[in-house]
Parts: structure tokens; C-alpha cells; sequence
């Protein structure tokens, strides 16, 4: 009979340890701090710790087609000015954009799935993905970006990913 009650009070005592040991698991179910709470339609709900997240990913209303993010258009870019000669966008994760041809410097945002560029000099550049290809259309100083592009040429993007 004593060892019985032993063997009792000693799982007792585990299962009262168990939780306390491991609290970084008990807050990703709760969704105490340094987690993401999704709650569904249905009202489950599931967490997630911040840290074992990569990124997060939303596709577009009524299509499976993911909508372009920031991450999705950093880095070096091999474009054309419409004349032939080649040069480089590169779109930094701090919004600034550089380019090694004309005005050097600009900033950058994502609008709509695409990058759009505003180059000190003026001039608008904007990267978007056409069908399964990248392609620049560039708009002139004074020229908004609803009317129709000075030049439109392909976009190649230079690093892995």
C-alpha cells in the first residue's frame, strides 16, 4: 500500500512540474509574450512564437496569388533606360533606392504588389511583376504615374534567393 501511494504522490508531482518547467511552450499556447494568436472563423485559435516564425504571407482576395511584400523586391535589379543601356535599381530593406545611372539616390515603397521609386532627380520608376517576368516602367519628371509610362523595359533580379 505505501509503494502505491508513493508511486501516486510521485506522478502527482510531475504532473505539477511538467507545466512550470516549460513555460516558453505554455505561453505560445496561451499566447502570453513574444507570441502570434491566430483565431479562425470557426473560433479556434492557434499560437505561435515570434521566433520561430520566418515571415508571414497573405494571398490576395479570390486568388491564390500571394501579394508582393518589401522582402519580396530587395536587392540588385538589371534594368535598361529605354535606349539600350543597362544599369542597376538596388531597393534597400530601410526604403532607400540606389540606381548607377542619373540621379543616384531615391526612396522606395510597395504599392499594390509593386515597387514604386521616387528618384531624387524626379524621375518614377516602377517594378512589377508581369505575367512570369519583372518589368521597369519609367515616368518622367512631371509625368504621374497613372498616365502612360515614358518607357517600359524588362527587369532582371540579379541575387538569389
Amino acid at each position: 500500500m505505501r509503494s502505491l501511494v508513493r508511486v501516486v504522490w510521485a506522478l502527482a508531482v510531475l504532473v505539477c512540474v511538467v507545466p512550470v518547467a516549460t513555460p516558453q511552450a505554455r505561453a505560445a499556447e496561451e499566447g502570453g509574450p513574444g507570441t502570434i494568436v491566430i483565431v479562425f472563423k470557426d473560433g479556434r485559435r492557434q499560437s505561435f512564437r515570434v521566433e520561430d516564425i520566418a515571415r508571414i504571407e497573405f494571398n490576395t482576395p479570390g486568388s491564390s496569388a500571394a501579394i508582393a511584400g518589401r522582402a519580396h523586391f530587395l536587392g540588385r535589379w538589371r534594368v535598361d533606360d529605354g535606349t539600350g543601356r543597362k544599369f542597376f535599381i538596388t531597393l534597400k530593406p530601410d526604403g532607400v533606392a540606389r540606381k548607377t545611372l542619373g540621379a543616384e539616390k531615391g526612396t522606395w515603397t510597395v504599392v499594390d504588389g509593386a515597387a514604386r521609386v521616387s528618384w531624387d532627380d524626379g524621375w518614377h520608376d516602377v517594378l512589377r511583376k508581369v505575367g512570369d517576368k519583372y518589368e521597369k516602367a519609367a515616368y518622367q519628371p512631371g509625368r504621374s504615374l497613372t498616365d502612360e509610362p515614358s518607357n517600359v523595359t524588362a527587369a532582371e533580379y540579379t541575387e538569389p534567393k
